[in-house]
């Protein structure tokens, strides 16, 4: 079945408006055409209905084209915005462009170019309507499951910090969720249509760790054949998360707390500094106040990333939250696996709630894995005793 594509014209003279409906619904019995007067009215049925394209005139009374754009950009930035200019208008049709307009027409329109530019902006608001999905999809990955106080503490801790610039330490337990809390601060940031990079401090080599921070010149040392960015600028206006921060060497800190405080980094074997516009998240198992007392952690480092600090409850703390994750785990493996989700009896629910939990979250993922493999249709407590390896 052929999708319905929804077009709304908007266009103070009713001749053009007639023509341009005319000419859509010939074309394509799957073009479904609205009208408007003006921009006021454009706008009224934007917010009612969503519309895979628009096609505005820019001179209109009550409200004109660019106006129009700006607007129905803020309620419904999916929208796709062809322009209709006039000779004059030519200048302003730019910058509708810029505003984020995908093209304009001059009038009279020309028919062919017409449903070139409707055609290929419908396929354009085909990719972005499925984009969106996709990062729905994606975003939803990095929920935060659970409705326990300490949860509702750190989720309404996200919130009020989200939208701020202030770095923020997240400290916790191997296996509890650091990474949903970075996550979260960058989604529901000014950032979040930009870049999140993640590094996790642990997982590099001490001799690496500066060119893959802060990048390299071509010829800075051996296997350096070619300049490369680092992390830094490769996060430049969005988020970069330093995911066991307390792993890092000393010479890497002195590095990162330049570039917390000038806002400047340098690549290895370079004399040029870069300029970047990042905003800096850490997370840390390791008690770094201990590791200051140990000389093993720069503590004017610590002040700079611990403007905000959110630690990441243990698993055992927050037991009532078991039975909602649970039901998010078994729900996203049926689905990774293409079966059908399996039920927890409560018996198995009440015992794995009564469980030490000492690889926190991600144990329990991997324990009810392992369940929904080798347990029965409905997952009882003799599987739990017999498979969880408790």
């Amino acid at each position: 079945m052929t999708k319905v594509s929804k077009i709304l014209i908007v266009e103070d003279e009713s001749s053009i408006r007639r023509v341009l409906k005319k000419i859509l619904e010939e074309e394509s019995s799957s073009y479904q055409v609205d009208v408007a007067e003006d921009g006021e009215e454009g706008l009224e049925k934007i917010k009612a209905e969503d519309y895979d394209l628009v096609i505005s005139d820019i001179k209109m009374p009550k409200m004109d084209g660019e106006e129009l754009l700006v607007a129905a950009k803020k309620l419904k930035p999916e929208t796709v915005f062809v322009m209709i200019s006039g000779h004059g208008d030519l200048e302003t049709a730019v910058t509708t462009m810029r505003l984020g307009a995908f093209d304009y027409i001059s009038k009279p329109p020309d028919l062919n170019r017409l449903l070139t530019t409707v055609r290929n902006g419908l396929d354009t608001s085909k990719l972005v309507v499925e984009n969106t999905i996709l990062k729905k999809k994606v975003n939803k990955k990095y929920d935060i499951i659970g409705e326990s106080t300490p949860i509702v503490r750190i989720k309404e801790m996200i919130e009020k910090v989200a939208q701020t610039e202030a770095r923020v330490l997240i400290t916790g337990s191997n296996g509890t969720g650091k990474e949903l809390v970075a996550h979260q601060l960058h989604l529901q940031s000014k950032r979040a249509a930009q870049p999140f990079i993640e590094v996790n401090c642990a997982a590099i080599p001490s001799e690496l760790i500066e060119s893959e921070l802060f990048g390299h010149v071509k010829g800075a040392f051996t296997s350096a054949v070619k300049d490369r960015p680092g992390k830094f600028e490769l996060a430049n206006s969005g988020t970069i998360f330093l995911d066991e921060i307390g792993d890092m060497s000393m010479p890497a800190q002195a590095k990162v707390l330049r570039a917390l405080q000038e806002n400047m980094i340098t690549r290895v074997g370079a004399e040029k500094d870069v300029k970047v516009d990042v905003r800096v998240l850490a997370a840390t198992n390791k008690d770094l106040k201990k590791e200051i007392a140990e000389g093993r952690f720069r503590e004017d480092l610590y002040h700079r990333l611990a403007v905000i600090l959110i630690e990441v409850p243990c698993l055992n703390d927050r037991r009532d939250d078991i039975p909602l994750l649970l039901a998010h785990f078994v729900k996203q493996i049926a689905n990774e696996q293409g079966t059908v989700a399996k039920v927890f009896t409560e018996e198995a629910i009440q015992l794995l709630k009564e469980y030490d939990w000492t690889g926190n979250i991600r144990e329990l993922r991997n324990v009810v894995e392992r369940l929904i493999i080798l347990g029965g249709k409905e997952i009882s407590k003799e599987d739990v005793e017999l498979f969880a390896n408790k």
